[in-house]
């Protein structure tokens, strides 16, 4: 498709940071690019491409958005991302679309074609930060490599997001939160220790890959700041990795003891006792504590000191040698009392016990709402709903969350007007060319 020509017939293509027009425009440079959010923050200035789908790259794009940066994310036109179409719905909108890509601008184009491209690199200068999850040699694949890159802008950070990494036997694998989750270990190490591996109901995977690169191009942008000079970074984040660094000792205890961590349910294998229990009144409470102090409190809490003097309860180790036996205690008496009175005892006691919410229970958490956690946002199709708040709080440079994500190509007049100046005439034939 690279010889393919699309636009108008003889025209000359534009060069990174003109204007597509017959007026030239001097690209703006930034050490973070100028024009900081109304939203606040401190990422106020800086500005994200994300050409990303689903999860987990999108989310990375949404912390730093939350933080202050301004993020334009592009939608292939008329598919756009398949986030798009994830339950839950309500009104045949997905809630799960709105919160992931809450207070960014969309835009739709297509980098197929070459008109595209060309549009693409031009928006490129602009930008400090390119975040993408395509399999590894796409973007190269359509003129858009690394060097092209550099090109439009010398100290662009670009973020890569892929199952595996940019190179390795496993480079060409696609990759969802599930895959990450099973070959990184999480997957073998959850459940009962008689039953199957188990995911979590949610694709923790992603947030946790999501994490490590919004801590990544913070990083990039540190040495940026650090050394003006320097040439932009590209960050090869493989989300199997992520899942793996998350384990941590894992890969050192099998190494050194010859043994894989398994399954052992709701109970830690590092803690006693410890436990998801279920109340007289069918609720469930989790119980916790690793330390003397806190075992202390726990047994003060069911009213049984005397524990404290069973050298099988001495310590953590001692605890963990013999869990099968405090858990069951712990356990019987969970079962004579109420959730509520449960909790009550454990507060008082300065113990370690939490009920086990719903979502339901979540929104409606006194602490929740003292600290106003779950904000209320404008949206298009339900005037506003509420989502949560920015993770963490900032005291002298507070974040704001201003609205739920939109419709698709909600500000390709906006971008392609304003910023790169292609006449309302101009985007009709791109539109009917399927470019934007």
């Amino acid at each position: 498709m690279n010889g393919i020509a699309t636009g108008r017939p003889g025209r000359k293509q534009s060069k990174c940071g003109q204007r597509h027009g017959n007026q030239k425009h001097q690209p703006r440079r930034h050490k973070l690019t100028q024009d900081a959010s109304p939203r606040g923050g401190p990422l106020a200035g800086l500005k994200v491409i994300e050409l990303a789908t689903i999860v987990a790259a999108p989310s990375a794009a949404s912390y730093l958005s939350d933080y202050g940066a301004e993020v334009l994310k592009i939608e292939l036109p008329d598919k756009g991302d398949g986030l798009r179409n994830f339950p839950p719905f309500k009104d045949e909108h997905s809630l799960w679309w709105k919160v992931v890509n809450r207070d960014k601008q969309l835009i739709t184009l297509d980098l197929r074609k070459p008109r595209g491209r060309e549009i693409f690199k031009s928006l490129l200068p602009h930008y400090d930060v390119l975040i993408e999850n395509f399999r590894p040699g796409t973007l190269a694949r359509w003129g858009l490599d690394p060097d092209t890159l550099r090109q439009c802008r010398k100290d662009l950070i670009v973020l890569r997001a892929t199952a595996f990494g940019q190179d390795g036997p496993y480079r060409d694998r696609p990759g969802f939160a599930r895959i990450f989750e099973a070959m990184g270990g999480l997957t073998y190490i959850s459940g009962e220790p008689q039953g199957a591996p188990m995911h979590a109901g949610y694709p923790i995977g992603d947030s946790i890959g999501a994490l490590f690169a919004a801590l990544g191009v913070m990083v990039a942008l540190w040495r940026r700041t650090a050394h003006p000079q320097a040439p932009g970074e590209e960050i090869d984040l493989s989300m199997t990795e992520a899942m793996i660094k998350l384990l941590d000792f894992l890969p050192m205890q099998h190494d050194l003891l010859g043994k894989s961590q398994q399954r052992s349910g709701n109970v830690s294998q590092y803690a006693a006792p410890t436990g998801v229990y279920r109340t007289r009144d069918g609720g469930w409470v989790s119980l916790s504590g690793s330390t003397d102090a806190l075992f202390a409190a726990n047994c003060r809490a069911i009213g049984r000191e005397d524990l404290l003097a069973d050298p099988r309860y001495a310590s953590n180790r001692a605890r963990c040698k013999n869990s099968d036996e405090v858990n069951r205690l712990f356990e019987q008496w969970f079962l004579l009392h109420d959730q509520n009175e449960v909790v009550e005892r454990f507060q008082k006691a300065h113990g370690t016990v939490a009920p086990v919410y719903s979502a339901e229970q979540v929104v409606n958490d006194p602490q929740v709402v003292a600290r106003k956690f779950l904000q209320s946002v404008e949206d298009e199709d339900f005037g506003s709903v509420r989502i949560p708040g920015v993770v963490p709080r900032f005291r002298n440079s507070p974040c704001r969350i201003a609205h739920a994500a939109r419709s698709m190509g909600a500000d390709n007049e906006t971008v392609y007007s304003r910023l790169l100046g292609i006449s309302a005439a101009e985007q009709d034939i791109l539109r009917q060319q399927g470019i934007i």
